[in-house]
Order: structure tokens, then C-alpha cells, then sequence
């Protein structure tokens, strides 16, 4: 998802899709701990996904006062 569909996400959409990937990604590192994942930039790109939802949702916020 790029920033530009982060932005067109309503805040309720947004808010469901970090809690879900907040939870794909600590079941990527939990299962990378066991086994290596295919993919390992996976991991990086997860985390820094969640950031750009977090970092749009408190700019919401911070509009909204």
C-alpha cells in the first residue's frame, strides 16, 4: 500500500488495517524466530508500513484540533 492509499483510507479503515497488519507482523517475526522467512525484507517493509498508517493517523489527529 503506498502513501496516496493510506490517504484515501476513511480514519475507521485505517485503524483496522494497523491493528491487522500490527498482528501479521509480530506473527512474521515470531515465525522468522522459528524458521527463516523467504523473504526477510518482508520484515522491514511490514514495520515500516505500520509507521506510515501510525504517522497518518496521528496527522488526522493532530488536523482535527
Amino acid at each position: 500500500m503506498k502513501k496516496e492509499e493510506i490517504k484515501e483510507l476513511s480514519t475507521k479503515e485505517l485503524q483496522d488495517r494497523l491493528e491487522q497488519a500490527e498482528k501479521d507482523y509480530v506473527q512474521l517475526k515470531i515465525n522468522h524466530t522459528i524458521a527463516p522467512v523467504d523473504n526477510p525484507a518482508k520484515i522491514t517493509a511490514d514495520r515500516r508500513m505500520i509507521a506510515r498508517m501510525k504517522t497518518e493517523l496521528r496527522r488526522r489527529e493532530l488536523n482535527e484540533k
